[in-house]
């Protein structure tokens, strides 16, 4: 099997001619990790038209070399990282205008390239990021593993949830069951949302204890192969009432009709339209306040963007959350998240958990 880091490398190449870049220096790791397989936490990568040159420190001696493919020349470095680059770009006597992620490089690194006089820095922004919004097969692989061991992690978890536990307890019966499932990490704290506390988008799980009638909403993910699931569901617990009932089906509708209508090419803005504009139908339209959605991959919170003001093209390849909500304060909020691949056919939901409101006995 071909090694598909192989064509990102040469998918960089590309942008750097075309740039007329000599260099590329990646310090964001999860470019670095799309580009080699490295998964530590301390490392510079250096891609130009005929080498791509990975430095790490000690710690990581072995892992790199267990992680890294062939093609790639590992310098490990006994003690700094920005040291040894510029040794490494000393030695490239081709090497010029070097290209850097405006993005993500902090002031004080910046602050070391404006000290090396000898090359032409150039900022770049979002490079690779945007490279990475279309995923191969083995990216996609790896996000239906973390898909599976999210949805067994929440089937496991609901089928826990009884009154008077704190949503601090469920998030830890919810933490345990994702490392039971095979989970290499949490993608970002796990929300656990009980009654009013649900009305809040990115709520904190905290002492409140679940009672009777509460909405419970749970927002989580998994992590295989260094790929992030984000999914959305929301329970009741006990008996639903006529208004929670007719309330979440305005939001299941909702993530229905965009799910079905989200496609490669279309603009991210209008995919949000297609579910901001039927809530707002249904006399909602205050109550949904963020974006309809974003990508997932080696991060979390990726491009594209599914937003209001989001007007690029959303690519052949992209797995992109739909997490249309309604929120209301005082009385709770529902949020239901799916994962969806953009092929050449439509949009294949990825997500299998049902999405019916479940009432928790």
């Amino acid at each position: 099997m071909t090694d598909p880091r192989r064509a990102r490398v040469s998918a960089v190449r590309d942008v750097l001619a075309a740039q007329d870049l000599d260099a590329l220096l990646v310090s964001h790791l999860a470019n670095v990790r799309w580009l080699t397989g490295f998964s530590g936490s301390s490392a510079l990568l250096v891609v130009t038209a005929l080498e791509v040159v990975l430095l790490t420190d000690f710690r990581y001696a072995t892992q790199v070399e267990s992680e890294v493919s062939s093609g790639v020349r590992i310098v490990v470095v006994a003690e700094s990282l920005w040291t040894e680059l510029w040794e490494v770009l000393g030695a490239m006597p081709s090497v010029q205008r070097v290209g850097f992620d405006s993005t993500h490089l902090v002031h004080r690194d910046f602050q070391r390239l404006l000290e090396q006089g000898r090359w032409q820095w150039r900022p770049t922004a979002d490079l690779i990021e945007t490279l990475r919004e279309s995923k191969d097969e083995t990216e996609v692989a790896a996000i239906r593993r973390a898909i599976a061991m999210a949805e067994s992690a929440l089937a496991v978890t609901l089928g826990q949830l009884r009154p008077g536990l704190t949503e601090t307890g469920v998030a830890g019966i919810l933490e345990k069951a994702l490392r039971d499932a095979g989970s290499e990490d949490y993608p970002f704290a796990s929300i656990v949302a009980s009654g009013p506390n649900s009305a809040l988008p990115h709520a904190r799980a905290g002492s409140r204890e679940l009672a009777p009638g509460d909405f419970v909403l749970l927002d989580f993910g998994a992590v295989a192969d260094g790929y992030c699931s984000d999914i959305t569901r929301t329970v009741v617990l006990g008996t639903a009432s006529a208004e929670q009932l007719d309330v979440y089906e305005v939001v299941r509708e909702a993530n229905a009709r965009a799910s079905a209508a989200v496609r490669p090419g279309m603009k991210g803005m209008d995919a949000d339209a297609v579910a901001r504009e039927y809530i707002h139908a249904r006399g909602f339209g205050e109550a949904f306040g963020h974006s309809l959605g974003h990508g997932i991959g080696l991060e979390v919170h990726e491009a594209p963007r599914l937003a209001k003001t989001a007007e690029a093209v959303l690519p052949l390849g992209a797995v992109v959350t739909i997490e249309p909500g309604i929120y209301r304060a005082g009385w709770g909020g529902i949020r239901i998240e799916d994962n969806v691949l953009l092929t050449e056919q439509g949009a294949v939901v990825l997500t299998g958990f049902h999405r019916n409101l479940l009432e928790i006995a």
